[in-house]
């Protein structure tokens, strides 16, 4: 029997099951509340705010964003239970379709350094490789 992946919008009742998800994808760092960057995403085109459901189970994720200039996507996850099965594609696929609609040219992500198995995956999703320096600077100190 195939299962069928359900799409959504984030809702706030979802938080406990997303950031156990994040957890458990490794995408979590000490330097970064989860919860923050929920609260956060919620404040700013929170209709690119995806999840993804397996029955009653929150499995996948994607935080997407568009300047106008480009599109970015940052957590992006599905739960290593329901990897391999093309759920990943499927949301990403998802996000692609609404950045599309909304004009976006380009789709951007970073990886950190080491991690060689996502860089296949999204390599096996179109994605490539930029000979880019990301840079970054925080204008809070409390994340």
């Amino acid at each position: 029997m195939k299962e069928n992946l359900r799409i959504r919008k984030f809702q706030e009742s979802d938080e406990q099951s997303l950031v156990s998800l994040w957890n458990v994808c490794k995408l979590t760092v000490p330097w970064n509340s989860p919860y923050k960057d929920i609260k956060r995403k919620l404040c700013v085109q929170p209709e690119l705010f995806l999840v993804g459901y397996v029955e009653d189970n929150l499995i996948a994720s994607a935080m997407a964003g568009y300047d106008g200039h480009r599109g970015w996507i940052n957590y992006f996850a599905v739960h290593p239970d329901f990897q391999n099965r093309g759920f990943g594609k499927q949301v990403m696929g998802y996000v692609e379709n609404i950045l599309r609609e909304l004009g976006c040219p380009k789709i951007n992500l970073q990886i950190r350094e080491g991690n060689k198995k996502v860089l296949s995956y999204y390599q096996k999703l179109g994605f490539v490789q930029e000979k880019r320096i990301s840079m970054s600077k925080r204008l809070d100190a409390d994340q």
